[in-house]
């Protein structure tokens, strides 16, 4: 059976063989049929789960957290919602719903919010009511496979050990910190990658890699820091990695690395 793993918010899950996945923007999508995942679609084989994570750094409640996102669905659906209950899965814990679309739209929707140290996982399954026996189980079983893992496979890493993020490429820390004095401890690398995803990244990578967390101070567009700012160390030598929004698009980030002696 294929298994998808996400490598920046580290959870695992198990396809059927002939389903396949895809991301779509900061959602991952899974489906049998590729148009299922098409946002206008509505021919058949219409069933599909996404997957969609957010950072919850300050580990705020999920029960607030949860009322506020079912009553937003359930009114831009213009529908109920039925069935709420708690939910616990793969060590997280939430709530999940079956929300009651109206009788013309032909489909069932069920969606879950899961807590999970400091993630969120949203999911969202639909297909059409017709198709609710063949198809649910099948969602059950995708559903139930979702694990949390300590290090995603294939992690490049810098010459002292420092994960860094699959797609990631060195660049000239002058270019991204234009006031440096002592460039020669400094690195810097760029890519394409949410904020929220790399933060994830670095707050299990880090600590599962043997390194010794000493201070995190997360990302807020509203704080005077700008960034997201992690101290780290091991074996005596210390570390300060910051994630910075990039200045061509600044939802995703970029990393820069001091060494400190």
């Amino acid at each position: 059976m294929p298994t998808y793993q996400q490598p920046f918010w580290g959870y695992e899950i198990d396809l059927p063989e002939e389903w396949i996945h895809r991301t779509l923007v900061e959602t991952e999508g899974f489906a049998r049929h590729p148009e299922a995942l098409a946002p206008q679609y509505e021919g058949p084989f219409l069933g599909h789960l996404l997957i969609r994570v957010e950072w919850n750094p300050t580990r705020q409640d999920i029960q607030p957290l949860w009322s506020q996102h079912i009553t937003r669905l359930a009114t831009m659906l213009a529908a109920k919602k039925i069935g709420s209950a708690p939910w616990r899965m793969a060590g997280g814990q939430g709530y999940e719903a079956e929300i009651l679309l109206p009788k013309i739209s032909g489909k069932r929707l069920w969606v879950g919010l899961l807590s999970y140290d400091r993630s969120l996982l949203h999911f969202l399954v639909t297909h059409r009511i017709e198709e609710r026996d063949g198809i649910e189980p099948v969602f059950t079983q995708m559903i139930s496979s979702l694990r949390f893992v300590d290090q995603v496979s294939g992690i490049p890493h810098n010459q002292d050990g420092v994960p860094l993020p699959p797609g990631y490429a060195s660049v000239d820390p002058a270019s991204i910190l234009t006031d440096l004095q002592d460039v020669a401890q400094w690195q810097a690398y760029q890519g394409q990658v949410k904020l929220d995803a790399l933060q994830a990244f670095y707050w299990r990578e880090l600590r599962n890699r043997g390194f010794v967390m000493a201070e995190y101070i997360p990302f807020s567009s509203t704080s005077e820091l700008g960034f997201a700012r992690i101290v780290f160390s091991k074996k005596e030598r210390a570390y300060t990695l910051g994630i910075l929004p990039s200045t061509q698009e600044p939802t995703n980030g970029v990393i820069v690395i001091k060494s400190n002696p």
